[in-house]
């Protein structure tokens, strides 16, 4: 009897042991499966919106580093008041993407042929670019997975512009006098600061279209026509050298960074 009651209370120990294993190897589970969304949202590649605000189509651009920076395909063409987000593969390939999106504009002609753009071409395709691109402002970014500060944005006219850039962070407020997740760019009227030398113009309608800097390397009339309507934008090559200079931006905050074309008569 005695031997019987041992062996029931050790049965019962077993038992609870058994049981007490299950609940914590449940909870563990539910720990790591914490544990992995948690990750999963942590390693979520940043998103890039683009907005146009003109008033005609802008067909989007993009050139990406030989660095092994991957390509991007399938963009928009974006209609007045459109917009549409890409997602950057910085996760993918070398472990970064650094590179450029800008406006196409004026584009005509047949899909993989006769496709052309009067401002920004870069190929013959609506939703990507097999060329580099003709002079044009562009929206720069670094995403590296490697560096805390990231992502680093400015917007160039280092080689042209045509519409105003802007880039402006997402999910994060930003700051009133600069700074980290500052605005890079300005929305205002660019074009018409344009040395008339380096104006291009539609054939026809004589409608501004481009203005295209005559030396990216040095400080010229261009350069400080455009620093004086736009200080936190990429003038010329070594704008970024400049004391008290404002055109390269970072944000290691953001979910993401919305790019917007603006029309030419744009203010803020």
């Amino acid at each position: 009897m005695r031997i019987r009651s041992l062996l029931l209370a050790l049965l019962l120990v077993v038992v609870g042991v058994s049981a007490t294993a299950a609940a914590y190897q449940a909870r563990s589970g539910d720990a790591d499966e914490r544990i992995t969304e948690a990750a999963a949202a942590d390693a979520a590649e940043h998103t890039v919106t683009l907005r146009n605000e003109t008033d005609s189509h802008v067909w989007v651009g993009s050139t990406a580093n030989t660095d092994g920076s991957l390509p991007l395909t399938e963009l928009p063409t974006l209609a007045p008041g459109q917009s549409a987000t890409v997602t950057i593969p910085e996760r993918s390939g070398a472990g970064h993407w650094r590179g450029t999106l800008f406006a196409r504009q004026g584009c005509t002609g047949e899909e993989g042929t006769t496709f052309h753009c009067a401002v920004g071409d870069c190929g013959p395709f609506a939703d990507r670019c097999s060329l580099g691109e003709q002079p044009v402002g562009l929206a720069e970014f670094n995403f590296d997975t490697a560096d805390t500060a990231a992502p680093w944005y400015d917007v160039s006219y280092v080689n042209a512009v045509s519409v105003p850039v802007t880039i402006t962070p997402d999910g994060v407020a930003p700051p009133e006098n600069g700074g980290e997740c500052a605005e890079a760019g300005c929305p205002g009227d660019l074009l018409s600061a344009c040395p008339p030398e380096n104006l291009t113009r539609e054939q026809g309608t004589g409608k501004p279209l481009v203005c295209v800097n005559p030396n990216r390397d040095a400080k010229t009339a261009y350069s400080e026509a455009l620093t004086r309507q736009c200080p936190r934008a990429y003038a010329w090559s070594r704008h970024d050298a400049e004391a008290g200079n404002q055109v390269v931006r970072q944000c290691s905050k953001c979910t993401g960074l919305t790019v917007t074309f603006h029309g030419a008569g744009a203010a803020r």
